[in-house]
């Protein structure tokens, strides 16, 4: 769609060529969605693609995914063998259930930053521990846990005029077991539910993360993995009702009652307990 509104594009090459944020401003990565319905309010278009980040740097310290990294590119990444979760990274791009023309421009920052309920790239950086790094107005920047940054459907942590640089995820998230399981209510729908569990082989501890179920993501953490009762009381404890998403892909009870579903098939794949 043409957006009749923009008057400039710029396009940095460093950080230091950032223009000043003004209303009006919006940042460009991908652009899938930005150009996807009349954007009235913009006037300038700052182009992030052209600042060249490095789009995967893997290592010691983990994995470092810069937010202009396509789903494409991340999808395809070659990782090292010894990282059992390095798995979630395709089945969270199938996720999208997206055309490989979306593959190849939407990226992995829009993804995070449009903070829809059902974005799957905040699935997967919420789950193996990520942390945004945010480039600040000042010219600093500062750190946010996956877990924090989104806090509702369309709304995350982001300041006006801040720029989500990178998604940082511990080598040690990537050694964990995983489990994952999706649903939406027609085959190539929306998630209505996405859940995400992982294990550490050392000691046991069992996490569970449930977005698109929810508005915003929740994390449930357990030093050793639960028996089915405790599972579903601290599902009903730290969900309450009003967090389920109520829309045309999935009405609240019925992401309720899915997501516990789901979440006990994951406790049973991680834990090898299946339920009595």
């Amino acid at each position: 769609m043409d957006l009749n509104t923009i008057t400039e594009i710029v396009r940095p090459r460093l950080r230091g060529e950032l223009p000043p944020w003004q209303s009006g401003d919006a940042w460009l990565g991908g652009g899938t969605w930005l150009f996807s319905e009349p954007q009235p309010h913009l006037t300038r278009l700052i182009d992030l693609t052209t600042l060249g980040w490095p789009t995967i740097e893997a290592g010691e310290h983990g994995l470092r995914v810069a937010a202009t990294c396509t789903i494409a590119n991340l999808a395809a990444a070659s990782l090292p063998s010894g990282w059992p979760a390095a798995a979630l990274i395709e089945q969270c791009c199938r996720a999208f259930v997206a055309s490989f023309k979306i593959w190849n421009t939407a990226t992995v920052g829009g993804n995070i930053c449009l903070s829809l309920p059902a974005g799957p790239m905040i699935s997967l950086m919420t789950a193996l521990d990520g942390v945004a790094i945010v480039w600040s107005r000042d010219g600093d920047e500062r750190q946010i846990p996956m877990i924090d940054f989104v806090t509702g459907s369309r709304a995350n942590a982001l300041r006006p005029g801040e720029i989500l640089r990178r998604i940082d995820l511990p080598g040690a998230a990537l050694i964990r077991r995983t489990a994952f399981r999706q649903i939406s209510l027609t085959p190539q729908g929306r998630s209505a539910a996405l859940l995400i569990g992982t294990s550490a082989a050392r000691d046991g501890a069992f996490d569970l993360t449930v977005t698109a179920s929810t508005g915003r993501p929740v994390r449930l953490s357990f030093h050793r993995p639960p028996n089915p009762q405790a599972l579903e009381e601290r599902i009903d404890r730290e969900i309450p009702d009003a967090l389920y998403v109520d829309d045309v892909h999935g009405a609240p009870q019925w992401r309720k009652r899915v997501t516990r579903v789901l979440a006990e098939e994951i406790r049973e794949e991680l834990s090898g307990d299946p339920a009595p």
